[in-house]
């Protein structure tokens, strides 16, 4: 019988059949792993605002703007580079405005096309000339490659290249070829994407964040405790499903669910208008702006209400079957005097803002009525069947997980739990205990249960583990000792609203704490780094997103517009290169039309993190390490053609 190594040999020459196909492959390899690293970005906690997403990747958190400094330096005012960037950004649009003024744009053309140029050849510079190929847009491939790669066997070059040029305005085409090359500088720019999570909830357009991501070259996502509960919706878990409507409830966003996944809500519209019809719902004001007496306001209040209600009970009921997470005091419906309108928490009696519940048994509380029961199965087939849901959390699994270690960073959304002395707290996931990352690995495959898992007992048990990721205090995902939602709509006492933070939040200038945590994961802390977000960095207050010494990056800065006015920015992203890491800080995005008229761009200023003493190349990369064990085996493949071993296949 042939040895594992003769049998994985002879798979390898299928690929590379002959001595002078392996040995060209090598060759290749080597020459990659000589090239500067790709350019990675990182974003966090975007909750849904999509035109400021969007912009931060046409901008690559400013690496477009960086190479139109780089290739043009003193030579372009910068009027004129605010310009290009902007066209790099919106073509159509901002040639569209070009269109009113300009009295030649024949010119206007010719000289915005050899700008282009030039910004492309700059950003091609770092790949192989095969990556880049890959790159192209399909209609325009041939002449793209011709425009931005030198070429040595032509004597008259300006001579070429001017007759390309005048082709391609000749023939009506330039308009098109400029949309094209723009979106070429953009796809160059940045060769990786990290989503850090909390991709849901707030804003109005996650799912076209999704769309958007979906189509993008080269991403991976570490999973935030909002995705996770949409992640949970969409498996059917129902206390997700019931946090998910009542959080697009309270942003004024139900229209996610009904034009961006074509979920029904008809059904519980009109069960919320019948039964809370005299009811004000005061304690259920939506965070948003627009006049709150509107009918569509007033309509949003009462499912608000209900649905708010429809959770509190099923999470009782989720608390009731898994008793393993010890939950019994985040179910509150049975601790109500319904009598005297009041709660009993702690030992404590408090009055309730609000009353009225009548749908609520005092006898069960947490038994749904027979109408709430009928909303809540058929909100369930809904959201199992909606085909764009399915594939949007299909995609978050395919790419996504609770960490990621990536080129010497160790990426998560929210902390690693831990103990008052900082040691890894170990943490009970069905009778097993785990901490560090190993609790990440277990909840992590527990989600996936939650999709794929023939045995029903386990599918269910991975359904109610995204609820448990969503508000446990031991989720790594959360990091506080309760979510209070309750409290924070039916008490007024602001004791009852606080939300104690694992102990990670006060650890993490700690470095003896942070560096276990980076061994934990495989890493050694004398070059590493975490880059988290979930928790806002409030520098209006004189906070830094550089924590540790420069070890620990926390990049959730207020992306989203509910946080902005606590952080006083709009969120941080990071850029990764070969020159070393730069902290990147935006300002509110006003709008795109907005940035094309007014030309300006949201990224404010960049802090240096790390600097490089000699430029990375992309053999010091987790994708270096790969392809010089892919070289390894194709040199052993090479003896092994030469030795005898294997036979070429000429």
């Amino acid at each position: 019988m042939k040895d594992l190594e003769t049998r994985y040999l002879e798979r390898l020459s299928d690929l590379y059949p002959t001595i002078a196909a392996a040995s060209t492959e090598i060759i290749n390899l080597q020459s990659i792993l000589n090239l500067p690293k790709g350019t990675e970005n990182f974003l966090t906690d975007v909750h849904g605002e999509y035109e400021a997403f969007s912009h931060v990747l046409k901008n690559g958190s400013g690496s477009v703007r960086r190479k139109i400094e780089d290739v043009f330096g003193n030579r372009m005012s910068d009027r004129d580079k605010r310009s290009l960037t902007t066209l790099i950004y919106y073509p159509k649009a901002k040639m569209d405005l070009v269109r009113q003024e300009e009295p030649n744009m024949e010119d206007w053309y010719r000289v915005h096309l050899y700008l282009l140029i030039e910004v492309s050849k700059r950003a091609a510079s770092k790949y192989t000339r095969s990556k880049v190929r890959k790159a192209l847009p399909r209609d325009f491939a041939y002449v793209i490659e011709e425009l931005i790669t030198e070429k040595a066997e032509v004597s008259d070059k300006e001579s070429y290249y001017n007759e390309i040029i005048s082709t391609i305005i000749r023939i009506g085409r330039a308009e098109k070829f400029i949309c094209a090359i723009s979106e070429l500088v953009q796809r160059l720019v940045v060769d990786h994407l990290h989503i850090l999570g909390d991709i849901y909830d707030r804003g109005p357009g996650p799912h076209i964040i999704m769309d958007k991501l979906m189509s993008y070259h080269s991403v991976d996502i570490q999973w935030g405790n909002h995705d996770v509960v949409w992640m949970g919706a969409a498996a059917g878990q129902r206390g997700c499903i019931a946090n998910v409507i009542r959080i697009c409830a309270r942003y004024g966003n139900l229209d996610i669910l009904e034009d961006g996944y074509g979920i029904n809500l008809i059904p519980l519209a009109a069960f919320a208008l019948r039964v809370y019809r005299d009811d004000p719902c005061t304690c259920f004001k939506l965070k948003i702006s627009d006049r709150q007496d509107s009918e569509e306001m007033q309509m949003n209040l009462r499912i608000h209400k209900a649905i708010s209600i429809i959770q509190f009970k099923l999470e009782g009921q989720i608390i009731r079957r898994q008793k393993s997470f010890h939950l019994e005091d985040r179910a509150l419906l049975h601790r109500i005097d319904y009598e005297k309108g009041t709660i009993t928490l702690n030992g404590k009696k408090y009055q309730l803002l609000d009353t009225n519940f009548p749908t609520v048994d005092p006898q069960d509380p947490y038994a749904l009525s027979e109408e709430e029961e009928e909303i809540i199965e058929r909100l369930e087939r809904a959201f199992e069947n909606c085909g764009k849901l399915q594939q949007h959390m299909r995609f978050l699994l395919a790419k996504g997980g609770l960490y990621k270690v990536y080129n010497d960073n160790l990426l998560y959304h929210g902390c690693v739990p831990l103990t008052e002395s900082g040691e890894l707290k170990e943490v009970e996931v069905y009778g097993k205990k785990y901490r560090g990352k190993e609790l990440y690995d277990a909840l992590d495959a527990c989600v996936r249960k939650g999709f794929f898992a023939l045995d029903e007992k386990e599918r269910q048990d991975g359904k109610d583990i995204m609820w448990y990721i969503w508000l446990h205090p031991d989720s790594p995902l959360f990091g506080k000792n309760r979510m209070a939602t309750f409290e924070r709509y039916f008490l007024a006492e602001k004791e009852t609203h606080f939300e104690k933070k694992n102990p990670y939040y006060d650890l993490i200038e700690n470095e003896e704490v942070i560096d276990r945590i980076m061994r934990e994961f495989g890493l050694d802390p004398a070059g590493a780094h975490i880059v988290n977000g979930h928790v806002p960095v409030r520098r209006k207050d004189g906070e830094s997103p550089v924590k540790c010494g420069g070890k620990v990056l926390v990049i959730d800065g207020g992306f989203s517009k509910a946080y902005q006015k606590q952080t006083g920015i709009a969120g941080y992203t990071l850029i990764y290169n070969s020159y070393g890491i730069r902290l990147v800080a935006l300002e509110p995005f006003e709008s795109a039309e907005a940035a094309i008229r007014k030309e300006i761009d949201i990224h404010s200023e960049m802090t240096v993190v790390t600097r490089a003493r000699d430029r990375c190349l992309v053999g010091g990369t987790d994708v270096g390490r790969e392809l010089k064990e892919q070289i390894r085996d194709l040199e052993r493949l090479l003896a092994a053609y030469r030795n005898g071993e294997i036979t070429e296949k000429i």
